[in-house]
């Protein structure tokens, strides 16, 4: 009888500058290897099963009884049992809501030609939200979740700034109600830039916003989606705006959104543009790979150029974190962030956890993305959260039996992939996002390989840049 059997599901290796680092599927920790350690993992993937005494016969090491033993505690090796699940499928009776996104207005002064939001309309048909809706929102916040010392309440549209008095007043009314009750609250908005003007800027910096700006890199590749209503490229407006808040803005770094479509996959050329010539201080890549409009869908070949782009920018960023600066790339820097903390996650995010967006007319949605959208809503802000319903689709989407997401390597940094995504691409947000599995892995693989050097030659990064998330200086 063998007393051990490999679990290759839970361990897999990176390479690293010539040396190769462990990486525990269940947890995401790294572990260093050294030649003992690797020779033994080649045995056991080689073996797949072996008995105490062939071990011993195979390794003379004083200490490889111990390291053997260090694989079974983290399940690498076990006595043949089928793996479990990390976690069992997650239950939720209350919901911990820390943020809720309010879609202010359908409306938006711009008719960019990919935008997924199905319920998205010129300025003057726009579907308005009421205060009553807002305060709604905000109230339900608090009851939901009545221990946090803080909270955030994001705007959305649409484009938020049409709808800017409701803006004021949710914030007139909302910073001394959160005070009363000895609570912070955090405002937050992705705009497309055309709407503000030096009195705007410097209300929302008193405000202490968090501001994202959505552009889509030079001229010549905004200009191709982001038009207005009569179809003029709107790059120089959006850039001059940009430079003018940028120019005025203290109270937070401001970043970029870019929205990767068709024939637009030169990342580093983008992120050049964005950080050296705009100034700002961030820059998130948003590949579109799902929805409606098949034009738009990076096709194979181009997701395949984006991620290289990635790497590319990605090795940029570990160069410069070497030296103690951070350039300014969100999506590696967030891998960075969740790689140092040894997230597991059972879920994408917090969508229906601790985020909840609320349609112009009070409706309750997974999140900003679905708002308008004919996927089920979850109740409404007069009559509650739809408890069963919403628990039920949490349960049944981090349950991952028969999705083949149960042996994947990054089933724990993935967790099935955006809701939405899989929405827009099965018409089922219970799907992983199955069409861009490989290249996921291939991208997280990157990424520990590019924390096991940063860990080992440049920890203090960390402790100046990622923990706690910093201000995305250079």
């Amino acid at each position: 009888m063998k007393d051990f059997h490999y679990q290759p599901a839970n361990a897999h290796r990176v390479a690293v500058e010539g040396r190769e680092v462990l990486f525990h599927v269940p947890t995401t920790s790294i572990f260093e290897m050294d030649g003992v350690d690797r020779d033994i993992l080649d045995y056991a993937a080689q073996a797949q099963a072996f008995s105490m005494d062939e071990f011993e016969a195979r390794f003379a090491a004083k200490d490889a009884a111990a390291r053997l033993d260090g694989l079974v505690r983290l399940d690498i090796v076990n006595d043949g049992r089928p793996l479990q699940p990390e976690r069992p499928p997650i239950e939720i009776e209350t919901f911990p809501l820390t943020t809720i996104v309010l879609n202010v207005n359908t409306g938006c002064n711009l008719a960019c030609s990919y935008c997924y939001k199905e319920d998205l309309a010129v300025p003057s048909k726009g579907q308005k939200m009421a205060f009553d809706t807002a305060r709604k929102s905000a109230e339900m916040l608090l009851a939901e979740n009545p221990d946090r010392d803080s909270y955030n309440i994001v705007f959305f549209g649409g484009e938020p700034l049409s709808n800017l008095p409701l803006i004021r007043q949710v914030v007139d009314w909302a910073e001394p109600h959160f005070q009363s009750l000895g609570k912070a609250v955090n405002f937050s908005l992705t705009t497309n830039a055309t709407l503000l003007t030096e009195p705007v800027i410097d209300w929302l910096d008193g405000h202490r916003f968090g501001l994202t700006v959505s552009i889509d890199g030079p001229k010549a590749q905004h200009d191709l989606n982001r038009k207005t209503v009569g179809g003029k490229g709107t790059y120089d407006t959006v850039a001059a705006k940009a430079r003018l808040l940028l120019s005025r803005y203290r109270s937070k770094p401001v970043g970029a959104r870019v929205t990767l479509t068709a024939g637009i996959t030169n990342i580093v050329e983008i992120w050049d543009h964005l950080i050296n010539d705009i100034g700002f201080a961030e820059v998130g890549f948003s590949p579109v790979t799902s929805g409606d409009m098949d034009a738009f869908n990076l096709n194979g070949a181009e997701l395949l150029e984006v991620f290289e782009g990635m790497k590319s920018l990605g090795r940029l960023y570990v160069e410069a974190a070497l030296e103690g600066r951070n350039i300014g790339f969100s999506n590696m820097h967030q891998m960075m962030n969740d790689l140092y903390e040894g997230r597991s996650k059972a879920l994408p995010c917090g969508a229906g956890v601790g985020m909840l967006a609320v349609n112009h007319d009070g409706a309750l949605n997974l999140c900003h993305r679905f708002t308008g959208s004919e996927m089920d809503q979850f109740g409404t802000v007069d009559e509650g959260i739809k408890r069963k319903e919403l628990s039920g689709f949490i349960k049944a989407r981090s349950d991952r039996t028969e999705k083949g997401c149960a042996t994947c390597r990054i089933r724990n940094l993935c967790a099935g992939g955006c809701y939405h995504e899989s929405y827009a691409h099965f018409s089922d947000p219970m799907m992983p996002t199955y069409h861009y599995c490989d290249l996921m892995r291939d991208w997280i693989d990157f990424g520990v390989a590019a924390y096991a050097r940063l860990i080992a030659q440049a920890p203090q990064y960390f402790h100046q840049h990622v923990a706690p998330r910093r201000a995305f200086g250079k």
